[in-house]
């Protein structure tokens, strides 16, 4: 009886242990598979030349464990010195590099007499963003020009052969192409290749004398924080216009303007702002070679979306016991400004497959009482997550098991290089809506229509640089690009489901998703 007992609790024990790991992936992950991401993952375990393999997938969740083995974030033989020479040498251009793309704005629109282009607005560089990258960071700011000449084009398996190399100016056509089209690395991505790190891109330092202005304290006290407006700016596009709100309580936040800038709001409400933009000439504190992404969108009512998009060749995924999960090639992050006839509202922050927004006033600033206050974002180690704060940020997984980790590491201000765009998200057509600014009056626009992955597809079980344990892969498939983020949303966040946070200690209770 004492033997039937023992086995008893044993099978009932490995009974326990099979339900969990079948459960846990399920209810740990935020958005469920639909039916034809079942069907892909049925495929996906097939891959593996294994049949254990198989069967510990499909009933334990454990594949690919064969392959399982330290992903540091370097290789261990790369030369530091090398690239600190590389670096300095790229940064000696800065000067003649942003005299020639700023300076020469006026002539270059002169030359292309077919379209008067639009101006980037004063404000939108005034309050651009300043990213605190991570200290320790091993995969820095990537120049998507630079990162398209170390990928080749595919459809599905099969490399397409392309006529001429991969360029900005010719990625679109590559959705014309049979099969699900992606960019696939020309190198092994382990081997760490020196296109992947970017050192050469690593911010020019600030003074150190110039600290940054910290967010507001919470406001004390059960009710939500008032916001300073009376209209519905949180919620408007061209097709559902702003509102003035006759009694602000009735919302969550509220408040009222000063006498004089209520005036100004009255008299400028009736049409879009225009604004005489100084040529920007800044010193080179901040400055990156590789350019930042800044994509406009006009609401209309005098609402204007700044986009701002930061391109990195390659995403190292965090760790969980030793273990790391969700790499990829190619890594776009956003952060988005909402303008209202230019006077700044709220910043949403891009954290993986979501994020969240906050109230201006409730992130931090750089600067002082003289100068512009210009929010400050946190870019998290590896993954380059935006965050309103440093310090720890779990998600996904329970007890902090998975974390992203910021500090105020080099600082990069993307205003001092920058690819700029006005996008028309109701433009008709798979190719329409945008235009270059005046002030880069030849940039391409051809690649921001195309449709596939920045980086690799997700590689198969028979690849021994994969696995996945309880639904976290080792590598994820690479992400689209910013024409795909939701460029016309109302909402201030990417998602329908949007709260707009008060506080910098709110955000830390929420999650990633909300």
């Amino acid at each position: 009886m004492y033997h039937v007992r023992r086995l008893a609790s044993a099978v009932a024990s490995i009974a326990a242990v099979v339900f969990l790991l079948w459960f846990l992936p399920r209810v740990l992950n935020p958005t469920p598979p639909n039916k034809e991401q079942r069907e892909a993952n049925k495929r996906w375990v097939d891959t593996s030349p294994y049949w254990l393999d198989r069967q510990s997938c499909r009933w334990l969740g454990l594949c690919g464990v064969f392959h399982l083995r330290s992903d540091p974030p370097a290789r261990q033989d790369e030369d530091d010195d090398n690239e600190g020479d590389l670096k300095r040498l790229e940064l000696r251009s800065w000067e003649a590099h942003t005299e020639n793309k700023w300076d020469n704005a006026a002539e270059g629109d002169k030359a292309d007499g077919k379209r008067q282009l639009r101006e980037i607005p004063d404000y939108v560089l005034k309050f651009a963003p300043l990213v605190h990258l991570y200290s320790g960071e091993n995969f820095w700011p990537t120049d998507i020009a630079d990162h398209i000449r170390h990928m080749s084009p595919y459809a599905d398996d099969e490399k397409i052969n392309a006529s001429a190399p991969l360029a900005l100016q010719n990625l679109h056509w590559l959705d014309s192409e049979a099969g699900s089209v992606y960019l696939k690395s020309n190198d092994d991505v382990e081997l760490r290749p020196e296109w992947l790190h970017s050192h050469f891109n690593v911010p020019s330092p600030f003074p150190e004398s110039d600290d940054p202005i910290k967010a507001p304290a919470p406001d004390s006290g059960d009710e939500e924080p008032l916001l300073s407006e009376d209209t519905t700016w949180y919620e408007v596009d061209r097709e559902h216009p702003l509102h003035r709100i006759a009694d602000p309580r009735k919302r969550p936040g509220g408040g009222s303007y000063p006498e004089d800038r209520r005036r100004k709001r009255r008299s400028s409400e009736a049409q879009y702002p225009i604004v005489e933009t100084p040529h920007y000439k800044p010193d080179n504190s901040g400055y990156s070679k590789a350019p930042a992404t800044l994509v406009l969108v006009d609401k209309g009512s005098g609402i204007v979306d700044a986009f701002w998009f930061f391109f990195y060749a390659y995403n190292l995924g965090q760790t969980v016991l030793g273990i790391r999960f969700g790499n990829h090639v190619g890594d776009w992050e956003h952060c988005m400004i909402r303008f209202e006839v230019g006077i700044p509202r709220a910043v949403f922050f891009s954290e993986h497959e979501g994020g969240q927004a906050y109230a201006w006033r409730a992130v931090e600033k750089r600067g002082n009482d003289t100068l512009t206050q210009r929010p400050v974002i946190y870019s998290a180690v590896g993954s380059h997550a935006m965050y309103a704060a440093p310090g720890y940020h779990p998600y996904v997984l329970p007890f902090k098991m998975l974390k992203d980790v910021t500090d105020r590491g080099p600082l990069w201000d993307p205003a001092k290089n920058l690819r700029g765009y006005w996008y028309d998200y109701m433009s008709t057509g798979d190719a329409g809506g945008l235009e270059p600014v005046r002030e880069n009056p030849d940039e391409p626009t051809d690649w921001f229509h195309y449709e596939g992955p920045w980086g690799d597809r997700l590689y198969g079980l028979d690849d021994r640089r994969q696995w996945r344990l309880f639904g976290q892969y080792h590598y994820v498939t690479g992400p689209v690009g910013p024409k795909f983020k939701n460029l016309g949303r109302e909402r201030v966040c990417q998602t329908w489901r949007c709260r707009i946070l008060h506080s910098i200690a709110e955000g830390k209770k929420g999650s990633w998703n909300s």
